[in-house]
């Protein structure tokens, strides 16, 4: 088998939901080139326009333009995340910051996700929640938020995520804090590059109290989780040279290749510059002689959807 040739693997979907709802929450037209058109990013899309934002649809190859107000509308009906925990914990977080009532949902796998280490510290900084469990439907009353110094019991990027953007939303100072293994730093980056001040001391991530999101345009790198599955294919090929072209290479997301490098793997990054923050690069790979190798717990947050892929190169 030759696998061979140049590719571009779909956009990174932590990347598109993360800038859709941040040019949902600027005043004026944002442009998003490469989104991910998955379900999970269009339940993004649909909510974010229950929330008063237009969102022109997400199609293959096409930019999708954002035209937002500031600030969300209150919904007319509940907020339908479809299977997208992440799209219901960092709504959470924005809509804490709203002073109107809201009510999010999901499918029957999405309700039963738990929402209590988004709730409780988003209480302490003011919000208030009622729902029948510990998941969806979470009806949200958002508030003038307080500052929050918070540590988190697990390292989530959602949950992470969901933090720093009521501090966004509210305009207010949070600094949290991960145990150890750092989760995906894709919204710090991007609030970075946003201009928001977001500094790292000690272990804590700290979010200054910030004015208006500003509009923007972005180009969403490739999703390495994609592209992962075709490094795989080439890895284990006859022979070939495949590039995977303008790859999302951020450090928290790369621990596969940190990975398949002790286990003898043949592949390159040529770095292509940032954007808006996020590391880009082209990644060529060619066949190789792989060999076992050991991970450790830490290495998991930087390649936790990669597992079941090195689980088969390893077989």
């Amino acid at each position: 088998m030759i696998v061979g040739g140049v590719v571009r693997v779909p956009g990174d979907k932590s990347i598109t939901h993360r800038a859709l709802m941040l040019a949902a929450m600027a005043r004026g037209q944002s442009h998003i080139g490469g989104a991910l058109t998955s379900l999970d990013t269009r339940a993004t899309a649909a909510a974010l326009r229950r929330l008063g934002a237009k969102v022109s649809a997400l199609r293959e190859a096409s930019t999708v333009v954002v035209q937002g107000r500031g600030r969300f509308s209150r919904p007319a009906a509940p907020i339908h995340c479809a299977n997208s925990g992440t799209s219901a914990r960092l709504l959470t977080g924005l809509l804490a910051a709203h002073r109107f009532t809201a009510t999010i949902t999901g499918d029957r796998s999405l309700r039963r996700r738990p929402m209590r280490r988004v709730t409780e510290p988003l209480t302490a900084m003011g919000a208030s929640f009622r729902s029948a469990s510990d998941g969806l439907p979470l009806e949200i009353r958002g508030s003038a938020l307080q500052p929050l110094r918070w540590e988190l019991p697990v390292s989530s990027a959602q949950l992470k995520s969901a933090l720093l953007f009521a501090g966004v939303a509210g305009r207010v100072e949070v600094s949290v804090r991960e145990p150890a293994g750092r989760s995906r730093d894709h919204t710090e980056r991007m609030l970075r590059g946003l201009g928001f001040d977001v500094a790292e001391r000690d272990g804590w991530i700290e979010l200054a109290a910030g004015t208006a999101v500003p509009a923007f345009e972005l180009q969403v790198p490739g999703d390495i989780s994609s592209a992962a599955f075709l490094i795989g294919a080439a890895l284990v090929a006859d022979g070939g040279e495949l590039t995977l072209a303008g790859v999302g290479i951020n450090p928290t997301r790369t621990g596969m290749l940190s990975v398949i490098a002790r286990m003898g793997a043949s592949l390159t990054a040529e770095p292509m510059g940032d954007e808006c923050g996020e590391p880009v690069g082209d990644l060529i790979v060619q066949p190789s002689a792989l060999r076992a190798t050991t991970i450790d717990a830490n290495e998991i947050p930087g390649l936790i959807d990669e597992v079941p892929l090195l689980a088969v190169l390893a077989s």
